[in-house]
């Protein structure tokens, strides 16, 4: 059951980010392409976790990676905001 929700948030993220792509690209507001970037990470994590947790459970341990994508994603949305507020 974990294993669907795992993909799902990820395929939710990945469409999300397409749509705010789409949004960028007809009217070319730079915070759409700010959050896209964002939720385009957030899918990569959401698809890492699904990695380290259902195909590798016991080999490898990718939480730290994983962590560090999503800081990284979020951060991305920090950055995008507060250039945009300028």
């Amino acid at each position: 059951m974990a294993e669907s929700v795992y993909i799902l948030c990820a395929l939710t993220a990945i469409a999300c980010s397409v749509l705010l792509l789409r949004g960028y690209l007809a009217g070319r507001s730079r915070l759409l392409f700010w959050s896209s970037l964002c939720f385009a990470g957030l899918a990569l994590n959401n698809i890492l976790l699904f990695v380290d947790l259902v195909i590798i459970p016991t080999s490898h341990d990718l939480s730290l990676v994983r962590n560090a994508l999503a800081l990284a994603a979020v951060l991305i949305l920090v950055f995008g905001l507060v250039w945009e507020s300028q």
